[in-house]
């Protein structure tokens, strides 16, 4: 079952245009399937170059001339580089495609260990266009098989998450889950960073995981964990690179009593979340259907503002006063204001505290009925 992707016709229609085209993420979400359907669809002669080879790597690696560059090109206009994090040097092998074979369009994808080798940054400065590509998003599956159809696997997404595997393994998601996040979910952090506790990240993410939707403090985390602020910042940081975890900040602007330096983190993954604490049970047992609601839709607002090219902000509200919500968008110097309920008869209304503060402001409830009209059409 081929799901197609939303920043395919986006990548499309960026080939030929003289820059060098990334496509980033966290692994195992498709973008080697990707990079294939662009092959499949390009009219040029098309060299693919898979890194998970040791021989690609290393002929890759050796490269430090353009004729040798050349040499391996050949007539190629079309270069795909398939997990191009496992290249050493890899920057610097994608600049001097891009800057001396203007003929040719590169396109590379890899994991999230690009960002933590920082091995592209600086080497490609001005020559690239850069694409995510997180887990399935819920608008992709409403263009795959309907809005009806869609709605008709929320539950099932709560719980197992967007992962194409598990997207596409019905029946067998706990398997998949436990595999994605035991074998993959650290590979990048092990490989690429000196990471000598292992069993902290663990712990940290499984802390993580049953606080998703609250606030956290570096203090209170370090607490729970047991090792010092300094390790609990460097950890979420790899986390946040490696695409698992993602922060969001408080909102603050014209009143003292606002928490302006509080963060709620969540998962890029409902799936991942809850396989980290072997919660797996049905939405209709579960005592965390609030935790989950809310992080499955911020994660799929997430999901769609990347796809969609969205360059607004983020935030959360709250006061000393332990008034609330859940979360805001700015853009175009409004705000927008969104509280996330799962009985669609709850419905919330916005402090007066907050709208005192920003008459403006649009408000909205959004619950298991109306998600896919208010909060994730695109």
């Amino acid at each position: 079952m081929l799901i197609e992707r939303t920043i395919l016709k986006a990548i499309q229609e960026k080939l030929g245009t003289g820059k060098a085209i990334l496509v980033l993420g966290p692994r195992q979400t498709g973008k080697s399937t990707l990079l294939r359907e662009i092959a499949k669809n390009a009219d040029a002669p098309t060299l693919w170059l898979d890194c998970d080879f040791p021989k690609t790597r290393n002929d890759l690696a050796k490269i430090a001339s353009r004729s040798q560059m050349k040499d391996l090109l050949g007539n190629a206009r079309l270069v795909l580089i398939d997990e191009a994090q496992m290249v050493r040097d890899i920057g610097m092998v994608l600049k001097i495609i891009t800057d001396h074979f203007k003929e040719v369009q590169l396109v590379a994808s890899g994991s999230s260990a690009f960002e933590l080798s920082n091995v592209i940054n600086e080497p490609l400065t001005g020559r690239k266009w850069e694409y995510l590509l997180l887990p399935i998003s819920t608008g992709e599956m409403v263009q795959h098989h309907g809005r009806f159809e869609e709605s008709t696997h929320l539950h099932r997404r709560l719980v197992y998450g967007m992962y194409p595997e598990v997207v596409t393994n019905a029946g067998n998601e706990q398997e998949v889950l436990k595999l994605l996040s035991t074998s993959y979910l650290y590979k990048d952090i092990f490989a690429f960073q000196d990471v000598r506790k292992p069993e902290v990240v663990e712990k940290l993410l499984k802390v993580l995981a049953l606080q998703v939707g609250s606030e956290s403090s570096f203090h209170g985390l370090s607490d729970m964990v047991g090792v010092d602020h300094a390790t609990i910042q460097r950890y979420l940081d790899l986390l946040e690179k490696t695409f698992i975890i993602f922060r969001q900040t408080g909102f603050s602007r014209n009143l003292r009593t606002e928490l302006k330096r509080t963060r709620k983190i969540y998962f890029y993954d409902n799936g991942i979340r809850n396989a980290l604490l072997g919660a797996f049970q049905p939405i209709d047992l579960r005592v965390d259907i609030g935790a989950l609601w809310e992080n499955f839709m911020v994660s799929e607002r997430v999901k769609r503002n990347a796809y969609h090219r969205f360059y607004g902000n983020r935030y959360f509200w709250r006061t000393m006063e332990q008034q609330e919500i859940d979360y805001l968008e700015e853009y175009d110097g409004r705000l927008f204001a969104y509280e996330f309920k799962w009985n669609p008869g709850k419905s919330a209304r916005a402090p007066k505290t907050f709208l005192n503060a920003y008459p403006e402001a649009s408000f909205q409830t959004i619950h298991p009925e109306n998600y896919l009209d208010e909060f994730l059409r695109t």
